[in-house]
């Protein structure tokens, strides 16, 4: 029963990885070269070689962050690109929402989470994955943090 599990976490996986070097084709990114392309192909072999210890679920967990790491924390047209493929294809993924924190804490503390909010706002309110009251907040954070930048000049 267990392996069943695992076989079909290696395969939704494989899914995801060809949908991520589909993504990064289709939306080359000259910051990441062909090399992040060929560690995804990599690690599909890697994970079909793995040593009988390995397979199992636990171990696999370290395999799926090491696929979405980047999808998770960047921004683009290749990573919503990404995400659109992952739910058009019904995938156990899902997005994780890093705004929660910035909407907990009410405000944004430095220029990477500005450049963050500034980027996913829109397309994280077209995905549903922020309500309209959540957009209106975001947009009041981005407001005061470049008032605080201007009072700091």
């Amino acid at each position: 029963m267990k392996e069943d599990k695992y076989l079909i976490a290696v395969e939704n996986l494989f899914k995801a990885i060809d949908i991520a070097v589909n993504s990064l084709h289709k939306y080359p990114q000259e910051r990441l070269g062909d090399d992040f392309i060929d560690f995804y192909k990599g690690l599909k072999n890697k994970i079909l070689n793995h040593e009988i210890k390995f397979k199992n679920l636990k171990s696999h967990k370290y395999n799926i962050e090491a696929v979405f790491t980047y999808f998770q924390e960047c921004s683009g047209p290749d990573v919503e690109y990404f995400w659109k493929q992952i739910k058009d294809a019904n995938l156990p993924f899902t997005r994780k929402n890093r705004l929660q924190k910035i909407l907990k804490r009410k405000r944004i503390i430095n220029a990477i989470e500005y450049d963050f909010v500034t980027d996913i706002i829109v397309p994280y309110h077209q995905e549903g994955m922020i309500t309209e009251e959540e957009v209106i907040l975001l947009n009041t954070y981005l407001g005061n943090f470049e008032n605080r930048k201007k009072n700091k000049v």
